[in-house]
């Protein structure tokens, strides 16, 4: 049964996929900033699909019902043991903004592994499968988290390890920050802003450090750097992931807080083709999820990849009309 709210939300996107395509070919985006694309005739009509197609899929992304915009809580671990649920007054170490009133228990044994112990009677799902006993909590990362249903399988709960320290992030459907979201803002679509850079990787094994907004710095796999030229000058990026899948980058640029989100933005690229070619298409940069969010724990931008060029394409800095 596919959930009130996912169906609705399911027609906002729908809702703002043909406003967005109107904006681009009519010239009369929310806020103007699409309407320098519809009077640039030489822009080819195919790119302006293909980044509107790119659009509808980011705001579905964002709203599905256990999106980053479904979040509503990140609990941290402190102790042994917590009892765990949204009641008040009735012994909860961790309150829930959703949910049971009493979900469980939550513990640690001396090995350092979690475990749930639900609360007698409380319908829960582990992974998709009723839930009947004590279960172990398989973090974020390891091979296969563990996924604890709730409130018929609007809520989300998941076990998150950054550094040594543990947290519990808690999604549901009912957000908040989903039901009131306000919408993607963009800078123009601007074909200038594809630019075609050289891949130069790293020896097999490299890693970079890679600080979060929780404080936390873990070394991610470094594959290799992009180096493009923008407008005369050179720069370079450092590719974060595995080699030979999709290139990733965590960057800030001079928009960063003068228009885009303060704490940076992420793109993407396929991995180059034996040329070495790669296609940096900033009109796809996107926000953090800690840009919708309290309850998302955001890599940051290493040094090496805080660029002195104002990067005016891609996604605008999110203004949340939910007051925290």
């Amino acid at each position: 049964m596919v959930p009130a709210g996912k169906m609705r939300f399911a027609g906002v996107a729908m809702g703002m996929a043909l406003l967005g395509v109107a904006s681009l070919l009519a010239g009369c985006g929310k806020d103007g900033s699409d309407a320098q694309d519809a009077g640039k005739a030489r822009v080819d009509p195919a790119f302006v699909a293909e980044q509107q197609a790119w659009r509808v899929r980011r705001v579905e992304d964002l709203l599905r019902a256990d999106g980053w915009t479904s979040l509503v809580g990140l609990h941290w671990l402190e102790l042994k043991a917590h009892y765990v649920g949204s009641g008040e007054r009735i012994g909860n170490g961790v309150r829930f903004a959703f949910g049971p009133e009493k979900m469980g228990m939550i513990s640690r044994d001396a090995a350092g592994h979690w475990w749930l112990t639900p609360e007698s009677g409380v319908a829960l799902s582990y992974n998709g499968e009723p839930l009947k006993g004590r279960v172990a909590l398989h973090s974020d990362q390891d091979p296969e988290p563990s996924v604890i249903g709730f409130d018929e399988g609007k809520g989300q709960l998941t076990l998150l390890r950054r550094g040594d320290r543990s947290a519990l992030r808690v999604k549901h459907a009912d957000a908040p920050t989903r039901l009131q979201f306000a919408g993607v803002q963009y800078w123009p679509t601007d074909p200038a802003w594809r630019v075609t850079g050289r891949f130069i990787a790293h020896p097999a094994g490299k890693t970079l450090p890679i600080g979060d907004i929780v404080g936390t710095q873990s070394d991610s796999p470094n594959s290799g750097v992009v180096e493009f030229e923008k407008d005369g000058r050179s720069f370079r990026l450092e590719a974060l992931g595995e080699p030979g899948r999709d290139l990733f980058f965590v960057f800030a640029d001079r928009t960063s807080g003068h228009g885009s989100y303060p704490a940076g933005r992420f793109l993407e690229a396929s991995w180059p083709g034996e040329d070495g070619k790669v296609v940096l298409d900033f009109n796809q940069a996107y926000n953090p999820p800690c840009a919708f969010t309290l309850f998302a724990t955001c890599p940051l931008p290493p040094p090496e990849n805080r660029i002195d060029l104002a990067v005016d394409a891609g996604e605008k800095n999110y203004v949340s009309p939910v007051k925290h």
